[in-house]
């Protein structure tokens, strides 16, 4: 059976559709009870940092680095999350490489 090139035609434009609206949604991770915050879209663009002054410790800077790369690790994670939900919703749940 042939599939039906207009369906595969709008589900194309639907998936670019949403790629597109990805990099306008964003997702947010904190940690350390909120002490490090980050901010990232759907394309996985970091768009804030935040980092509350009880996080500066000159004495201890690696737990502050430490909780900076938790939070992206973190946001990463959402941001994957987000791209598998929406697109899910286009694929029927079907994982299609280079999209999710």
């Amino acid at each position: 059976m042939r599939p039906n090139i207009n369906m595969m035609k709008q589900m194309q434009q639907k998936i670019a559709k949403i790629q597109e609206e990805l990099g306008n949604e964003t997702v947010e991770a904190s940690v350390g009870g909120g002490v490090v915050t980050v901010t990232m879209t759907g394309h996985q663009k970091v768009t804030a940092v935040k980092i509350s002054p009880d996080a500066v410790d000159p004495n201890d800077l690696s737990m502050l680095e430490d909780l900076i790369t938790a939070a992206v690790n973190e946001a990463v994670e959402k941001s994957h999350e987000l791209v598998t939900k929406r697109m899910g919703a286009i694929t029927g749940g079907m994982r299609i490489p280079g999209l999710m």
